[in-house]
């Protein structure tokens, strides 16, 4: 028998300390960068319009789907959640999303008070779930390719869009066996990518849809906001600058993409003929609704469930 590894610490007061910090610096730095405090906050006024409240609902689509992918996933390891259970124990992993990589949301399966996953296990879910999120990320990126594309005067995003078109078709090969003799031997020498491939085999086309229209969601999110805004662009182009802004997020490996993600998509958006100010505005309200709103979601499912419920623990 193969001894089963230490299980991951869970730093929890840290882990909370450094998310508190790193939300007051963040909001500290748009506001400085902003550079008018009071038409910023001004403008989180498009939030209570019926164009906020949509993306809002559009953002919650992308938890509740992506929540439902790692259900299925958690059954696999045979762990059976009913949809409300397993919803509120996904949405609770968000609490630990601002951290490098997102890495913290590979506690998820860790906390668990009963039949916790081992840590090889709990690295194999999380591992899917990102190597899924890219895939769907980079294929959503391709109207923002064809964008730039009919731009030929943008010289600098080129070479970047056509990388992630190259990125996509890599990772497609990856998950869907074109390079199946290249696939085998990188699985076979990175032991928790072939864990992490072991659920990505489990009903494919189930969490490929899942986290397709997921991200769509949050890229339409992202639309609305710039109509919001009086920013016209059209949807697909929204939604694929939304996914090079995320992609650009998650190769800085900075906290939830925090700098690189808003960097990204407010210059993409000034290329599109926004004003500084506009672009900054819809930045700022889309990571608020995409990123802010599922942290604060997790916190609070975080602590009823280990208080109230008691079926996670933090200890």
């Amino acid at each position: 028998m193969t001894p089963e590894p230490a299980r991951l610490q869970l730093p929890i007061k840290k882990l909370l300390l450094v998310l508190g910090a790193v939300g007051s610096i963040y909001a500290a730095a748009l506001l400085v960068w902003g550079g008018q405090p009071g038409a910023l906050l001004a403008s989180l006024s498009v939030l209570y319009s019926s164009a906020g409240l949509q993306a809002a609902l559009l953002c919650l689509l992308n938890y509740v789907l992506r929540g439902a992918r790692w259900r299925l996933w958690m059954a696999h390891y045979g762990r059976d959640f009913s949809w409300l259970d397993g919803l509120r124990l996904y949405l609770a992993g968000y609490a630990f999303t601002p951290t490098p990589g997102n890495i913290g949301e590979a506690v998820r399966g860790l906390m668990l008070a009963r039949q916790p996953l081992s840590t090889r296990q709990s690295l194999a879910v999380f591992g899917a779930e990102r190597l899924a999120d890219l895939l769907c990320l980079l294929l959503l990126c391709l109207p923002a390719v064809w964008w730039v594309m009919r731009h030929g005067d943008l010289a600098l995003p080129r070479p970047l869009v056509l990388g992630l078109a190259g990125g996509g078709a890599l990772v497609a090969a990856l998950l869907f066996g074109a390079a199946f003799k290249y696939r085998t031997r990188l699985l076979q020498r990175f032991e928790s990518l072939r864990q992490a491939w072991t659920c990505l085999s489990v009903r494919p086309l189930t969490w490929f849809v899942l986290t397709l229209v997921a991200w769509a969601a949050q890229g339409m999110a992202v639309w609305l906001l710039c109509r919001a805004s009086d920013v016209h662009l059209q949807l697909l182009t929204a939604i694929g600058f939304y996914a090079v802004a995320m992609v650009a997020g998650a190769v800085s490996a900075l906290p939830a993409g925090l700098g690189g993600t808003e960097a990204v998509l407010a210059g993409l958006l000034m290329a599109q003929s926004a004003t500084p100010g506009e672009a900054l505005v819809i930045t700022v309200l889309a990571r608020l609704l995409t990123l802010w709103l599922a942290v604060a979601i997790g916190l609070a499912a975080l602590f009823y469930s280990a208080a109230i419920r008691r079926d996670i623990t933090l200890s």
